[in-house]
């Protein structure tokens, strides 16, 4: 597995990959693709940096991750539908640890993403907090 710190001139692809990501955790981020490219232009020309995840000349996935808070917070991490239950998601995360150079991370994920939890839990994350919203 190959990281690659992505640009800007990777934008759309980024977004284009926020969106799946968004629609298969069924969040209620309702952003458009414009909006979604826009917000990542924002996150990489401020905390953030992207990261592609490669392996044999296909980009599998990317991370997305603030790299100014302790520890490094990971905001988006996702794996191309076409690549998953292959073992990239393990292997890409671990690759970005190395990448970095941390043995710490931090993560959010939604509390009826039923499947990234498993996966989290799978690598041995531990549950710190619960975030709550109201909405009337």
């Amino acid at each position: 597995m190959n990281i690659k710190k992505c640009t800007l001139s990777d934008i759309s692809l980024l977004a284009t990959f926020n969106k799946n990501l968004i629609e298969d955790e069924k969040s209620d981020n309702k952003m458009n693709l414009e909006e979604l490219t826009n917000r990542m232009r924002n996150f990489l020309q401020t905390d953030y940096d992207a990261y592609f995840f490669e392996c044999n000349e296909s980009i599998v996935g990317y991370a997305l991750v603030n790299k100014t808070t302790s520890p490094f917070y990971l905001r988006q991490f996702y794996i191309d539908r076409p690549f998953r239950r292959m073992h990239y998601g393990k292997q890409a995360f671990y690759s970005l640890l190395e990448y970095l150079s941390i043995e710490t991370i931090d993560i959010e994920v939604l509390s009826w993403n039923k499947t990234g939890i498993q996966f989290w839990e799978s690598l041995n994350f531990k549950e710190r907090s619960r975030y709550y919203r109201f909405s009337k």
